[in-house]
């Protein structure tokens, strides 16, 4: 498998370092609040490519962490009138429902900041002996930026110019800090009044560790000094990602990752997703529209990880349509299968160029269309090839971890006569040309577990999947 690396701006190959088990880790979610589908972008496609490689045969060890200690965590577990443990295990569980519903394998290892405390000082610790940090006028321990030469590699800061001296004097203290801000940044944050209880003991003061050192910390504690992947949202490239590698290298020595695979943001109806904007549409939310988490997911697969994603409800709606039909050719070509089938390795048949593109710098919209294809071919078939063909599209569906929906067409529907004067009062509004009133009524149709489907002189109401369950 081919994937493009951050650091060298190349695709490589991808290949377990000790030969046996691929070793990556990535970034979780800081747990304050529910994640949101951009965030879930990044998630996503990082399970794809867990699936993808373990579905070539390459054994896996993935860890990904939890941010339960930060600024937010700490800002909004006060305002919620809650201790920090009970405020982030709440929004840890219902990051992990969100994971299950969408059919993101569950890491192997999932730890989290406040239980590794002792590993991050001891860190600090070594970084302070070896002359890479220094203890602020306000108690505070900063990393030294200017002694790590290799310090914006990663982001290519070097390439603008990055005069390291200039950092001397400059520190940044909170936990994320502008995008442009070269600054020596803080690993231990002295205890400050804001952070009530939340504070712990060190040879240099109370306080808690920056944002930035928690992921060193738990990468050591895992996966050592030198493994195979990281991963995160290209959001994560500067600062903190950079600054994992200062501290990691100059703490630990070794090579830290091999490979960096970053996702590139996820755009809603064409702009910035934004809370002022009210479009960080999280999976409840859609699941009030009556849109489930595998159209999700097969909205989320259907850009390429290095471009940016236009999320629409348009597009979940084509995704409903999409795997309907992916639903019904597989049904077809299973029924094309007599008895048991006799065949040995299972290669991918038709489903052959679905899978190249998954090896090939993970094209996920290129692996949907190689499916089509390939079930376009595969109708031709019967008896074993048809065995060994649907053999193969499971095989590609596992990688993506898609999940087709089941067969909803046997029997009649019955709408119910209040649906059916809801849409009926829609289409009236729609040929008044009164949109707003008239999306309002679409809106509150897929809250009950409607769809609308207009033409040109009629509309048809279908149930969204599993409504009728």
């Amino acid at each position: 498998m081919r994937l493009f690396d951050t650091l060298t701006r190349t695709e490589r190959n991808l290949r377990p370092i000790d030969g046996a088990t691929f070793r990556f880790y990535c970034c979780g979610p800081t747990v304050y609040g529910p994640a949101h589908i951009g965030n879930f972008r990044t998630f996503v496609l990082q399970d794809v490519l867990r699936r993808t490689l373990e579905t070539g045969g390459i054994r896996t060890f993935h860890v990904r962490n939890i941010t339960d200690l930060d600024d937010k965590t700490i800002r909004d577990s006060q305002k919620a009138g809650q201790s920090l443990a009970e405020f982030t295990a709440a929004w840890s569980a219902q990051f992990h429902a969100d994971c299950d519903r969408l059919c993101c394998l569950p890491p192997h290892i999932e730890p989290g900041a406040v239980a590794h405390i002792p590993q991050q000082i001891a860190m600090i610790e070594a970084l302070l002996a070896k002359g890479h940090a220094y203890v602020g006028g306000d108690g505070s321990v900063y990393f030294k930026i200017a002694s790590f030469p290799g310090y914006g590699r990663l982001s290519h800061l070097d390439e603008r110019e990055l005069d390291l001296g200039k950092t001397q004097n400059t520190r940044a203290n909170a936990d994320e800090y502008e995008k442009d801000n070269i600054s020596d940044f803080a690993l231990w944050k002295a205890r400050r009044p804001e952070d009530g209880e939340n504070f712990w003991s060190a040879p240099w003061g109370d306080g808690r560790p920056g944002w930035h050192l928690e992921c060193s910390a738990m990468i050591q504690e895992y996966l050592g000094d030198s493994f195979d992947l990281h991963s995160g949202g290209v959001d994560l490239v500067f600062p903190h990602h950079e600054n994992e590698i200062a501290q990691s290298q100059c703490a630990c020595g070794g090579n830290f990752a091999a490979n960096w695979f970053h996702i590139t943001h996820l755009l809603v109806d064409g702009g910035k997703m934004s809370k002022s904007l009210g479009n960080l549409h999280t999976l409840g939310d859609l699941a009030a529209r009556g849109f489930s988490p595998m159209e999700v997911r097969y909205v989320l697969l259907g850009g390429h990880y290095r471009k940016p994603l236009n999320f629409t409800l348009d597009s979940l709606s084509g995704a409903r349509e999409a795997l309907s039909k992916l639903a019904k050719a597989a049904r077809q070509l299973a029924a094309k299968i007599d008895g048991e089938p006799c065949f040995g390795t299972v290669e991918f048949g038709p489903f052959q160029a679905a899978w190249d593109s998954l090896q090939n710098d993970l094209n996920t919209p290129g692996a949907l269309g190689g499916i089509f294809t390939g079930l376009r071919e595969a109708s031709a078939l019967s008896g074993d090839a048809a065995a060994m063909a649907l053999a193969g599209l499971n095989r590609v569906l596992r990688a993506l971890g898609l999940t087709l929906p089941e067969d909803s067409s046997a029997g009649e529907v019955v709408v119910p006569a209040d649906i059916q004067a809801l849409a009926e009062q829609r289409w009236q509004l729609r040929l008044a040309k009164n949109w707003a009133k008239s999306d309002e009524l679409r809106a509150a149709l897929a809250a009950q577990g409607w769809l609308v489907k207009d033409a040109k002189d009629a509309y048809s109401l279908t149930p969204s999947l599993g409504s009728l369950t």
